[in-house]
């Protein structure tokens, strides 16, 4: 007779329990019921892009590629971009979910208690609109996740006179700033490790958008904000896409976790590099990303610079596409130390004894990250004792055995997905874990277990490493443990073996061949046919990724895009040959000025959803289409062999389209130039000849060879473009040089020829120090 199992939570946790309980086990070993207090499946994850009463913004991109994003056995659309947005990849759990059903979903049913029963099993009890429910089961998983509530700094009020909002609750700058007063010009960011940055980079590229785009504005004499980031430290940010060799000129680049969990690069047998982290540990870290970024971070701020004595320290990392530029820029401010106090429009800041006043504030977002003890809230307190629960450890709430997936002392409850880190390799691993122990004592075959599962659970440590690191100085930002060694931990005691890559993937410049570890490299030894097939696409999608970074321009676009915010020196040179259009020379500068996307000159490329549109959000011009730059050069101009100087400026519009790789260039509208009027060209990125090989037909020395040559000859991305204007043919050259992920140096110049045009114009653009 099946086994009932009652999973709390619906989201990508519970989701794959279910899935695995249903379909990795023998045939209907298992009855599976799923309770969710929500009303639609996904947990964090919006369904759609109108779903906006969540923790996650529906628009959010993914600070993981989706080849970490997945699940084994169900791979993303060839037309779904290489970071999804938090909606798309709700809707990849719904497609999950369609796919591999068979539990029974009670939507609108909160866990609001459970009762461990003589025998082992458990009432539970739930609250829905209809009244309470009771049921007993013969097993409890909990999948209810990290993210039970928000984490609130003590001695911080929840409301105010000011706007005061956790970071999950923020949606748009307009609601932010809709009762700011005149004199209020300050938005506070509270919090400087990942949700910080995150949420700093986000209102940051809002505000910016609010400023520069073309219309009416939305909230008056918004130009006068700045956001101004409180945080104890500071923390190395990367970008999403970085460099397997960042000290190229011309670098190839990746999504930024394919380079992170590449096997070859790491010795073996492999060992947890996370938990506690010596100092030889944490400055081993810290090089790593300081290589990863070409820098200190000292050329943005000399608050973001990371050397002396916090090469010590166990370091943070977080993602932000824009963060560093904006804080090079001004635009962000960083304020180091702890909000101590906020009274009417003034923040106070304490930091080692001192404490500065920051007044005139307009919000405050707090970005404190999230308590996990109310996602436990239903377990009974002598259950919570054998757990050693304790609130005060929001990272480290429990201490549960083999990499969180249960205790000993309570074989009928498991955990999946109570794990903060990279995680759907890793609670995909934890559903086939709990799945084995929980058949193992249905079936009563617990003496019959195999040898690699026994002694797994033999030589585990997770209970007492917990306990351990929970006041430990040195704890890693992810205490829980490093993704790939998780992965083949989990991997070890289950017996599954690892999927060998498909394709010749390109050695990188050291030497070292791609070997990505990702959830479809493991795929159950007695999948289907056709989840096979998902595994084996979701492989070919990874190795095409990474051949098309290696071996060819793509992603350069999407790198050169994001690292033109802020202000450029331009030196600009001028050579005519006819007397009607003087030479010399123009000196000033060139700002890029981040908003979102317009329509403006495009129309015509958004009259229908994309393949990737969610169908209820509607057709016409898509609500998001992405970001662009309001290009502004400012400077004086110099003629030959005169005194002649005037003031000269232009304007463009710089678009970058994810779905085609495309980086363009718009003229601005005459009688409005703050918006685009019609498409100057598109830059056509030419690899340099170190990239130019075919990842699949070239011999895999010769490979290895020219990679780890790449920018010995002193490459740079080049690239061209060409316009007719009328009769004038305007032919475009670029060069680009690189610092690991920034630019540091471009150059453009035109080449234009027509009846009564001849001429050349150059070009350099060098980055002016960052703001102080």
């Amino acid at each position: 007779m099946a086994k009932s199992i009652c999973i709390s939570g619906a989201g990508p946790s519970g989701l794959v329990a279910a899935k695995t309980l249903l379909h990795n086990v023998a045939p209907e070993s298992f009855k599976v019921t799923i309770f969710d207090s929500q009303h639609r499946t996904g947990g964090l994850w919006p369904a759609h892009k109108d779903d906006t009463a969540g923790f996650v913004h529906p628009l959010m991109v993914a600070n993981q590629s989706k080849h970490t994003v997945q699940f084994s056995d169900l791979a993303w659309r060839d037309s779904d971009p290489e970071f999804p947005k938090a909606w798309q990849i709700g809707q990849y759990l719904g497609r999950y979910l369609k796919e591999y059903g068979g539990a029974d979903i009670r939507l609108g049913h909160k866990v609001v208690k459970t009762e461990l029963q003589d025998g082992g099993s458990w009432k539970v009890q739930t609250e829905s609109e209809k009244g309470p429910e009771t049921k007993v089961f013969d097993y409890l998983l909990i999948a209810t996740g990290f993210f039970g509530a928000p984490l609130w700094p003590e001695g911080i009020p929840q409301e105010g006179e000011v706007p005061i909002l956790h970071s999950s609750k923020y949606r748009d700058i307009e609601s932010l700033l809709s009762t700011s007063q005149d004199t209020c010009d300050k938005i506070l960011i509270v919090g400087g490790q990942m949700s910080g940055v995150e949420i700093a980079n986000t209102i940051a590229t809002h505000l910016s958008s609010l400023i520069h785009s073309p219309g009416t504005a939305t909230v008056k004499n918004a130009e006068r904000f700045s956001i101004h980031h409180i945080a104890q430290g500071p923390a190395w940010t990367y970008p999403l896409f970085t460099s397997v060799n960042p000290d190229a000129p011309a670098p190839p680049f990746l999504p930024c976790d394919l380079p992170s969990y590449n096997l070859a690069v790491r010795p073996h047998p492999l060992t947890d590099t996370q938990g506690h982290l010596s100092v030889d540990a944490a400055r081993k870290f810290h090089a790593i990303y300081q290589s990863v970024l070409g820098t200190d971070q000292s050329v943005f701020s000399p608050e973001t610079r990371i050397d002396g004595e916090l090469l010590d320290k166990p370091p943070f990392l977080a993602i932000g596409n824009h963060y560093m530029d904006f804080v090079r820029s001004g635009l962000i401010q960083i304020c180091r130390g702890r909000l101590s106090n906020l009274l009417g429009t003034t923040a106070t800041v304490s930091s080692d004894g001192n404490e500065k006043s920051i007044t005139n504030v307009a919000a405050v977002i707090i970005a404190t990250g999230f308590d996990s003890s109310p996602s436990l809230s239903f377990l009974p307190p002598s259950v919570l004792e054998v757990l050693s629960h304790s609130p005060s450890h929001p990272n480290l709430p429990v201490a549960l055995a083999f990499h969180d997936t249960h205790h000993p002392a309570l074989p009928t409850l498991g955990f999946v997905g109570f794990y903060r880190s990279p995680y759907w390799g890793v609670m995909e691993m934890q559903a086939r874990f709990v799945a084995r122990l929980f058949q193992e004592h249905a079936e009563g075959t617990i003496s019959n277990r195999s040898s690699s599962f026994q002694a797994a659970l033999a030589n585990d440590d997770s209970i007492q490493r917990t306990l351990a690191l929970r006041d430990d100085p040195r704890c890693a930002q992810f205490p829980m443990g490093d993704y790939l060694f998780l992965m083949l931990e989990f991997a070890t005691a289950l017996e599954l073996p690892i999927s060998p890559p498909i394709g010749v993937t390109p050695a990188l410049a050291n030497g070292y061949p791609m070997d990505i570890l990702t959830p479809a490299r493991y795929i159950n030894p007695g999948a289907s046919d056709s989840q096979r097939e998902q595994a084996i696409k979701s492989l070919k999608s990874t190795h095409s990724t990474a051949v098309a970074g290696l071996t060819g321009r793509s992603y350069i676009a999407a790198a050169v895009f994001r690292s033109l915010l802020g202000e450029w020196s331009l030196d600009r040179d001028l050579v005519s040959a006819l007397p009607s259009h003087p030479s010399g020379r123009f000196v000033g500068t060139a700002k890029f000025l981040l908003r979102s996307g317009t329509a403006d000159g495009r129309e015509h490329q958004f009259s229908n959803p994309s393949s990737t549109e969610d169908s209820s959000s509607g057709s016409g011009i898509s609500s998001d289409m992405g970001l662009e730059y309001l290009y502004i050069e400012d400077g004086e101009f110099t003629a030959a062999g005169t005194n002649m100087r005037f003031r000269a400026t232009r304007r463009y519009i710089w678009r970058y389209d994810e779905a085609s790789d495309k980086l363009s260039v718009w003229f601005a509208r005459t009688d409005d130039p703050t918006r685009a009027d019609y498409l100057f060209h598109e830059v056509d990125f030419i690899p340099p000849p170190s990239l130019s090989i075919d990842g699949d037909q070239t011999d895999v020395h010769e490979i290895r060879e020219r990679l780890k040559h790449l920018g010995s000859d002193g490459d740079s991305w080049r690239a061209k473009a060409s316009h007719l204007c009328i009769e004038d043919m305007y032919d475009v050259h670029y060069k680009f040089f690189f610092k690991a992920v920034n630019l540091r140096e471009w150059q453009l110049g035109y080449s234009v020829h027509g009846p009564k045009k001849d001429y050349t114009i150059n070009g350099t653009y060098r980055r002016k120090t960052a703001a102080t």
